[in-house]
């Protein structure tokens, strides 16, 4: 009998993967394990708490895990202009083939070293990956109001979770030290309350010139001369001030199907029809890296 015992043990290890339930209370989720603890209940704001494969407050709203790893913490649906999969392909595409590794080596350049990280409007997590490899936070988050963005980052086994920025962001008051907001809509505010006391906001936005030469060649809107200015003071009457500043401007060459990737990417997939895009265009990146810090 005793050589037989270790055949047993082997059939009922392998066999409790297929008993119903058992398998989520063995699945280690670490990523989210970790997050845990910036997150709060978007319905009533308590703290919440992992069981198996669903995220619980103490009132007892829960949240289900999905199978990709992220989590859903919208209150109603998602709204008609969140990215669908297609932008979020897109947007992959485009990141993964380097046009834009000059702006995520300043993000990470920008950040410092430590403290809990999150990423406001995550996408694909191209960035928010780069920053957690660079500042081994002990814990990080990302967000987006787009569930393919989510489930997209989630593969990259980050913490995720689906969000809307503009309204109250499911993060403890002063649960953050780092905050990044990447193309993606700002909330002063908010940003302000998640931060803690010295906590860091960096901002990557457009400048005048950014892609001047596609936008020319295609029509596409202009970004205001004043963006930087309102920016500036949005932070301020939150109580976040400037404390750093790098401009960063380099050319880029497209063909036509980065270019289609670069225009569907954006808002601009909303609101355009096919196009017969250039096989060949050179344009100009220009953008801002701001960091901000809360008082």
């Amino acid at each position: 009998m005793a050589q037989k015992q270790p055949a047993i043990v082997v059939c009922f290890v392998r066999a409790c993967w297929f008993v119903p339930g058992l398998r989520a209370k063995m699945e280690p989720m670490p990523a989210i394990d970790a997050a845990i603890g910036l997150l709060t209940c978007p319905v009533c704001a308590d703290a919440l708490t992992r069981e198996h494969r669903q995220l619980r407050c103490g009132r007892g709203h829960s949240f289900d895990i999905a199978r990709q790893g992220y989590v859903n913490l919208l209150r109603g649906p998602a709204p008609a202009n969140a990215d669908t999969a297609e932008m979020v392909a897109a947007r992959e595409r485009f990141l993964s083939a380097g046009y834009y590794q000059p702006i995520r080596e300043a993000v990470c350049s920008a950040c410092e070293p430590g403290g809990r990280l999150a990423e406001v409007g995550v996408g694909p997590g191209y960035y928010l990956g780069a920053a957690v490899a660079a500042t081994h936070p002990p814990a990080h988050l990302g967000l987006d109001i787009s569930v393919a963005a989510a489930r997209r980052a989630a593969r990259r086994m980050m913490a995720c979770a689906v969000a809307d920025t503009w309204q109250t962001l499911p993060i403890g008051s002063g649960s953050l030290d780092r905050l990044l907001c990447i193309f993606a809509p700002r909330n002063p505010p908010e940003f302000a309350r998640v931060l803690a006391t010295g906590g860091q906001v960096v901002v990557v936005a457009p400048r005048p010139q950014h892609l001047a030469q596609l936008r020319a060649r295609l029509g596409l809107l202009n970004v205001e001369d004043d963006k930087l200015a309102r920016l500036d003071a949005s932070f301020a009457a939150a109580g976040l001030e400037l404390v750093s500043r790098q401009e960063l401007t380099f050319d880029i060459d497209l063909d036509a199907a980065a270019t289609a990737d670069l225009v569907g990417m954006g808002p601009n997939a909303f609101h355009d029809g096919a196009r017969d895009f250039p096989r060949a265009l050179t344009t100009t990146v220009a953008v801002a890296i701001s960091s901000y810090e809360s008082d």
